[in-house]
């Protein structure tokens, strides 16, 4: 560790749950353990993390009177934690009722991996409220505003000047002493100074005589989201746990939830925001793809060429889930889209060099021949002429995916070299992992699995359509002279 830092009341919000940081929260305390950098901490202990934070989860269990989390800082933008269900109605009594159910019904399917499910919602806020008695404040002729803010004044001051030191300015507040400000009986009896509205004279009257107390006790705050009133139920997950798959068994379990009329709940949060990610990468990778194709249509003058290349785009993405399957690695949408975006433009390459090149063999063989332009090559050559195609570019088409592969493998696995301690002290100070593998490894290990299948495509499938296709055109040709 680096350093620990405990805070009571101020800052201590929990970010998890969607509250503002820096909110004071007298009945919380947040306790921060920073941890050195990664390349320090591998010298001195191979314990990650993850390891740690699970030990202290189990430490704080069964802590009486207490709600614990246990979570890692998360860094850019929040997004909500990735368990997140927004309950919205208008009443709030009602809400609050409904979301109780509702969370009872959750902790009984008692999930594995769920760290702890809560709400956002306090009860019992003790809280006195000052009734004021309407008749006898019209009687006495004082306003319901001039008694707001006398109490208002005694409490929390009123600036009645400014004090001038140099070129600083202090306010000068006006409010009651401590031990008068926090005594019932004497806020009660203090006596509101008011205009009187019937013959314009200055006059008194003690607080109880127009006002009353009632103790009573009230929500923490109320939420509210396109004007309805909203309760949330969160969680963290624990580490190493799936959470979309978490929140698929929970969407199964809420699908046919009673919810009474007018009232709704919706998963946001990190879900939410996955999914906005993925529909932006869904659009950006078919825009890429429909780019792609104009180009290619536009240098092959055919449509059934760049259609053969597309699909191969296609298929790669079929060894890119194959992998992260596979090795049990989590799909991070926002990385890994990027990953099979950049992956097109690689595996487009490939195939457009193997049949540009079949082209230029069919070509060539038709010359040899001596064939017209109308005439076409039998099926026999025109096999031989893939064949001869793809073993004279496997040698660029292998070392195009070897280098790829090889290149990424370093920033998959987060290999890092201080080359300024290697030239300047001999030191290079290698070591594998830390905090930008997480960031740039699901993209690496995107283009690495799907750049290793689409290589197997390019060499076979993308021939096998060639021929597949060309064998159409021609059946197609045949029916159609037949017919006519």
């Amino acid at each position: 560790m680096e350093a620990v830092i405990a805070q009571v009341g101020e800052g201590t919000a929990d970010p998890g749950g969607g509250e503002v940081s820096m909110g004071a929260s007298p009945h919380k305390a947040r306790i921060t353990v920073s941890f050195l950098e990664y390349e320090d901490r591998v010298e001195i202990s191979d314990v990650s993390t993850s390891e740690i934070m699970e030990n202290i989860r189990e430490a704080v269990q069964g802590t009486p009177e207490a709600i614990i989390t246990v979570a890692k800082n998360r860094d850019g933008p929040p997004v909500g934690p990735p368990i997140n269900i927004e309950v919205s109605g208008e009443n709030f009594d009602t809400l609050s009722a409904v979301t109780g159910r509702m969370l009872a019904y959750m902790e009984s399917a008692n999930v594995q991996g769920v760290d702890k499910l809560k709400t956002d919602l306090e009860l019992g806020k003790p809280e006195i409220t000052v009734h004021i008695d309407n008749e006898a404040a019209r009687r006495y002729g004082v306003s319901t505003y001039s008694i707001a803010m006398a109490m208002r004044t005694a409490l929390f001051g009123k600036e009645v000047s400014k004090y001038k030191q140099g070129e600083d300015d202090y306010k000068i507040q006006l409010r009651l002493r401590d031990e008068d400000r926090y005594n019932l009986d004497y806020l009660m009896n203090m006596k509101v100074t008011f205009r009187n509205p019937s013959n314009g004279q200055i006059s008194q009257v003690p607080v109880s005589a127009v006002a009353r107390l009632e103790y009573t006790s009230s929500y923490g705050s109320v939420k509210r989201k396109d004007m309805d009133r909203v309760i949330t139920i969160y969680s963290n997950v624990n580490e190493g746990a799936n959470a979309n798959a978490i929140v698929a068994k929970y969407k199964t379990m809420l699908a046919d939830y009673p919810m009474p009329a007018g009232y709704s709940f919706k998963f946001t949060g990190e879900q939410e925001e996955q999914g906005e990610s993925l529909d932006f990468m869904v659009k950006a990778l078919m825009i890429a793809v429909f780019l792609i194709f104009l180009i290619i249509v536009s240098q092959f003058n055919s449509v059934i060429s760049p259609f053969i290349i597309m699909f191969s785009v296609m298929f790669s993405t079929v060894g890119v889930f194959l992998g992260f399957w596979i090795f049990g690695m989590g799909f991070v949408i926002l990385m890994c889209g990027i990953g099979i975006i950049s992956l097109a433009g690689v595996v487009v390459n490939n195939a457009i060099v193997l049949i540009d090149y079949t082209n230029l063999l069919r070509e060539r063989r038709k010359e040899e021949l001596g064939l017209v332009e109308e005439e076409q090559l039998s099926v026999a050559d025109l096999i031989q002429t893939s064949v001869d195609s793809g073993a004279t570019r496997l040698r660029p088409v292998l070392l195009t995916a070897i280098t790829t592969v090889l290149g990424l493998i370093p920033l998959a696995i987060g290999l890092n070299i201080d080359f300024v301690g290697l030239f300047t002290v001999g030191d290079p100070n290698i070591y594998v992992g830390g905090e930008s593998t997480a960031f740039w490894g699901p993209m690496s290990w995107t283009v690495i699995f799907g750049l290793t299948f689409a290589t197997f495509l390019t060499l076979v499938l993308v021939p096998v359509m060639y021929l597949t296709t060309e064998r159409l055109i021609r059946g197609a040709k045949n029916i159609s002279q037949k017919i006519w």
